[in-house]
């Protein structure tokens, strides 16, 4: 198979944000083909990096990246939903920085049998972690079609859902839609002229819907935000990488409720919760790629990085 190349996206952003000590804790929870991992424990002496994926491909291509650093460094196959339990098993203290990066890596969409992409035709399957039994192929073909139709809309944000959702129950009546193509094709038939002459594939807001469902990515984007916060050391940075609108509502909302602290309704005179601040937000704005990074890594084009530190 070709050699994958994988430019980790915004990765001086993410080691400055980080602010990293070399004696520090850190976690990559998001380990992909450890871009930002190696740029970590580079700069780690006595520190501890703990790098986590539900992929175990990446799993094991982490080995030799990191070859250099592994004494520093511990391999975590779990998915970062399950961040407390973890890093729990595994004896690790408190934290000193968190990075996590939402993105599909570069290798799942350019592997041809993972099925993430619509540039490849292959079986339908888009799940991250190899071993759960949900695939693209139970969604499409089982799925009821109001459930597709809200899938295409929310988490595609497309405007042609209700066509496209009608297209695929129409098509697996008759057969099985059993590849990427096959899929495409489906999707392109629902669409109107004026859509398919589009500068985006027709089926890129599709298959970005499918692979959110398939692999619940935007609870996993609620609930490790939950477990992040507490595990953090004072003055530890939380860093998180989405690509689109959805997930970065969920990441800024997330922080949001840690800044805030309190949970009383706006009316009450006096807090009676209780609940204090426990995070502060480094940058109000989420961090954009610059241009020279959009030129080398198109790809990269939709990222936003948000920072906050604990209280």
């Amino acid at each position: 198979m070709e050699e994958f190349i994988h430019k980790p996206v915004l990765l001086d952003e993410c080691i400055q944000g980080l602010n990293i000590r070399p004696d520090g804790v850190y976690v990559d929870g998001t380990l992909g083909r450890a871009g930002h991992s190696s740029e970590i424990a580079r700069r780690l002496t006595t520190g501890r990096l703990y790098c986590i994926d539900r992929d175990m491909a990446a799993i094991e291509a982490a080995r030799e990246k990191l070859g250099p650093w592994m004494e520093r460094v511990k391999l975590i196959h779990g998915n970062f939903t399950d961040l407390a339990q973890l890093l729990s098993e595994v004896g690790a203290p408190g934290v000193d920085g968190m990075l996590f990066d939402f993105g599909v890596s570069s290798p799942q969409l350019d592997d041809p049998a993972r099925g993430f992409s619509y540039m490849y035709d292959a079986p339908l399957d888009m799940r991250m972690d190899q071993r759960e039994p949900l695939t693209a192929r139970t969604v499409v073909n089982e799925w009821p079609q109001e459930e597709l139709r809200r899938i295409l809309w929310q988490y595609g944000e497309e405007r042609y859902a209700p066509a496209i959702a009608g297209a695929v129950v129409r098509a697996r009546g008759q057969a099985p839609i059993e590849t990427t193509f096959q899929l495409v094709d489906v999707i392109r038939s629902a669409l109107p002229a004026q859509a398919l002459r589009e500068k985006q594939h027709p089926a890129k807001r599709t298959f970005q819907a499918i692979r959110i469902a398939v692999n619940d990515e935007l609870t996993a984007a609620e609930r490790v935000i939950e477990q992040a916060v507490p595990l953090l050391n004072q003055g530890g940075r939380l860093c998180i990488i989405t690509f689109h609108s959805l997930e970065d509502r969920i990441v800024k909302t997330g922080y949001a409720g840690f800044v805030k602290g309190c949970t009383c309704p706006p009316d009450f005179p006096v807090c009676v919760c209780g609940k204090k601040p426990s995070l502060k937000l480094i940058n109000k704005k989420p961090i954009l790629p610059g241009e020279a990074e959009l030129e080398e890594n198109p790809r990269s084009r939709s990222a936003k990085l948000r920072i906050a530190e604990k209280l």
